[in-house]
């Protein structure tokens, strides 16, 4: 089995995501994408998250429907900060891993908590990013392949902010994942 896994924040899922899950499923020739909600994610730990609780839930509805796509919620109930090494620990060893990360979180990699047990643990799979070079990443990591994606200037923030001002966001999501946010009233005001 090869799986890709896109981690994240998924405050909230949204379109670049699951496009990114499409197309390294696509070229890289996976079984499935794997998205994994952060439980507690190391990384925003300056920056107020929505609960793990609610970022699951709109992960689950984001990939309704696609049978490729599974929503796990292994880091969502993992107590502490969320590491991606130990995350990979918990699949079975002979399963093929491939993480697809955007250039920036890429980049960032070798900083990431056991940097080089993730490295040997998962292949590399990299979506471009504006103002991210592809040498600046490659000089960082071993990157399997550079997903051929067009860009999509769709961002967690941007959601959010859109939301908190009372504009639309409903074609930048899901409409599971719209509802979800009208239902619960995440992040307005």
């Amino acid at each position: 089995m090869r799986s890709g896994l896109l981690g994240g924040t998924f405050d909230p899922p949204h379109i670049a995501h699951l496009l990114a899950g499409e197309v390294a499923y696509r070229q890289l020739g996976l079984d499935r994408v794997i998205f994994i909600p952060a439980g507690s994610p190391w990384q925003k730990a300056e920056r107020r998250v929505s609960s793990a609780h609610h970022r699951w839930e709109m992960s689950r509805l984001a990939v309704d429907g696609v049978d490729y796509f599974e929503a796990d919620d292994r880091e969502v109930h993992r107590d502490g900060w969320t590491y991606t090494a130990d995350t990979l620990d918990t699949f079975d060893p002979n399963e093929e891993l491939v993480l697809i990360l955007g250039a920036d979180a890429a980049r960032g990699l070798p900083t990431w908590e056991r940097s080089a047990d993730v490295m040997a643990r998962a292949r590399v799979a990299v979506v471009p990013r504006p103002g991210v070079e592809k040498d600046e990443v490659d000089k960082q990591v071993g990157v399997e392949r550079w997903l051929d994606m067009p860009a999509l200037p769709v961002s967690g923030t941007l959601i959010r902010q859109r939301t908190a001002s009372g504009m639309g966001v409903r074609f930048l999501v899901t409409e599971g994942v719209y509802q979800y946010l009208d239902k619960q009233n995440l992040y307005r005001g």
